[in-house]
């Protein structure tokens, strides 16, 4: 797993989103670097921090816990966290859940994705 912000060190303007590419799979392995590297990310977002998804190439309960626990922990710093491109098996996977109803999606490209 690999995140990779694409307006390093948060410099999106006040007016645009921070966004973050993760790369690969996120997994029981993967999840708790992913936390640490997203909770972290909340401290310099913008109101507005977007998960690129286009380049995960697996998902499973311990990614998606991931991806709840952040939204919790943006919620009381008054930021969103949305998601963006999901491969078709990721979009399933959030709809089965009920995940695609709690986590906002944003569409297309996220604006300052590289």
């Amino acid at each position: 797993m690999k995140v990779i912000d694409t307006a390093p060190l948060g410099v999106a303007g006040p007016g645009q989103p921070t966004v973050l590419r993760l790369y690969g799979e996120i997994d029981l392995f993967t999840s708790a670097d992913l936390r640490e590297q997203l909770l972290s990310a909340l401290h310099y977002s913008t109101s507005l921090l977007v998960l690129d998804l286009s380049e995960v190439s697996f998902c499973d309960a311990a990614g998606l816990a991931v991806l709840v626990d952040v939204q919790q922990r943006a919620r009381p710093m008054g930021i969103t966290l949305a998601l963006a491109s999901p491969r078709p098996f990721m979009s399933r996977l959030l709809r089965i859940t009920g995940l695609d109803r709690a986590l906002p999606m944003v569409a297309g490209t996220p604006p300052n994705a590289a």
